[in-house]
């Protein structure tokens, strides 16, 4: 073997090296997934923190405005309902006890009930100086009720008199007291919403704040993830294409080692098949020659020593014979000095004559002028046919077709032996074949069916100078 080729053979990678990276490559995904993991549950938890945050907002702000519009109604009836009372009240003691509507008289303990079932009915979640307030408004219609009460027991002159000092030195001061009283518990419904109010954008602030932190940490978490998934995806197809190309470089090696082993295998049979024809096939036949001569001086009448030289001559012929075969199989001469045609129906009658297998050879326009290689392959690929045609698949007719046609030459072999399944057997001998002629650029297609035979196909290219 070259050394050039022996070199990039040595030129591996040790296991100890592939289990170490292919160790970090998967504790890097690990790393990944837990990362993408990470941002995928930190993006769940702040999406999910800042929809509950806003409900809660959201329902504080309508618990706020609810809470403001009770108070507003409330306290806008009670305010309607003692300047109702205020108004009957001096009108019936302008037109004595009588309302402007004369039909409907007027009823101070009725009118006082109502005011008095609005202010208890006033929501209960004030504030201390709101409760002060409304309890200070009770104070002013007790004393309004007292002060009305009193002028019952006014007389006909009496009330001529005194009705309108009464209305001027009390009722329209207490009304405006209730009314000013009822204004201050406005401002301060005012002044609750307005905190709670200011209260809400705070925390509006503080969650937009949070939601704001909560995206810029994940989009930086995100680009950070970003870059170290495209730098390690960038390294993985680094490492790939490197290995992809280590791969084609050991599968080119491959080929030209199978090729350099073809082509020593090649030169060693035809070393060994000259050898065995020129050196120990001459000998053989020297020693022929030497046994004639030996039995040309013993007496006719000694037999036992005839009888030895015959048994030696018969031996001796065997072995030439035997060689001359051996020189025949490991190389024809006859593919060299008759060309491809010949050395085919040779081997044809050889395998014919040691089995029980009938070969048909047929061929078209077969130039003479075929290249070595090209010779070399076809032959030996018909050989190894026709060797598992009649020593494994037991078959009783093959036929060889060898036909030429431009640019390219086809051989086909087709037996009725047993067959096989080409896809699950496949022994040394087919993927010789297979390297054979994969190495002249040729195709090798294998047809085959147990039971039904078996077809070997090839198909070579020749090249244009060397085509006829």
């Amino acid at each position: 073997m070259p050394a050039s080729s022996q070199k990039n053979i040595s030129r591996t990678r040790a296991p100890g090296e592939d289990s170490q990276s292919e160790e970090h490559s998967r504790q890097l995904g690990r790393i990944l997934f837990a990362a993408f993991a990470g941002l995928l549950f930190l993006l769940i938890l702040g999406g999910l923190n800042a929809l509950l945050s806003v409900r809660k907002l959201s329902g504080i702000e309508q618990e706020v405005n609810r809470r403001f519009v009770t108070h507003s109604q409330a306290l806008s009836a009670i305010v309607i309902s003692v300047h109702v009372y205020d108004d009957q009240m001096e009108q019936s003691l302008l037109r004595g006890q009588k309302t402007a509507d004369s039909a409907k008289p007027f009823d101070p303990v009725t009118r006082s009930a109502e005011i008095h079932a609005a202010l208890l009915s006033y929501p209960s979640d004030e504030e201390p100086d709101e409760q002060l307030l409304v309890q200070e408004l009770l104070q002013v219609l007790t004393q309004q009720e007292n002060a009305f009460a009193a002028t019952s027991s006014w007389g006909p002159e009496d009330r001529d008199k005194r009705t309108h000092l009464f209305i001027g030195e009390q009722l329209i001061p207490q009304r405006m007291r209730f009314l000013q009283v009822s204004q201050e518990i406005s401002l301060l419904n005012r002044k609750k919403l307005g905190e709670e109010k200011t209260a809400l954008d705070v925390n509006f602030v503080n969650v937009q704040t949070r939601i704001q932190w909560m995206v810029i940490l994940t989009l930086t978490a995100g680009i950070l993830l970003s870059l170290v998934t495209g730098l390690y995806i960038l390294r993985l197809e680094r490492q790939g294409r490197l290995r992809y190309q280590a791969l084609l470089r050991g599968r080119e090696e491959l080929e030209g080692l199978s090729a350099r082993l073809l082509e020593v295998q090649e030169e060693e049979r035809h070393s060994i098949s000259r050898e065995l024809h020129d050196e120990v096939g001459q000998t053989l036949g020297a020693l022929l020659v030497d046994v004639g001569q030996l039995s040309k001086l013993v007496p006719p009448g000694d037999r036992a020593i005839h009888g030895q030289i015959d048994s030696i001559k018969s031996v001796a012929e065997r072995a030439v014979k035997s060689i001359r075969d051996m020189a025949l199989l490991l190389r024809p001469p006859m593919l060299d000095d008759l060309g491809l045609v010949p050395a085919l129906e040779w081997q044809a009658r050889e395998v014919s004559r040691r089995s029980e297998t009938e070969v048909e050879i047929v061929s078209e326009n077969v130039s003479e002028k075929l290249s070595d290689e090209i010779k070399v392959c076809i032959y030996r690929l018909v050989q190894e046919a026709l060797n598992n045609a009649s020593t494994h698949a037991a078959a009783k007719n093959v036929k060889v077709s060898v036909i030429q046609a431009a640019g390219e030459i086809s051989v086909e072999v087709s037996d009725d032996g047993r067959g096989f399944e080409p896809e699950r057997q496949r022994g040394m001998g087919i993927l010789g074949m297979e390297e054979r002629v994969k190495r002249l650029g040729g195709t090798l297609a294998l047809q085959s069916t147990p039971g039904k035979g078996a077809t070997v196909k090839a198909e070579l290219p020749l090249p244009s100078a060397k085509s006829l």
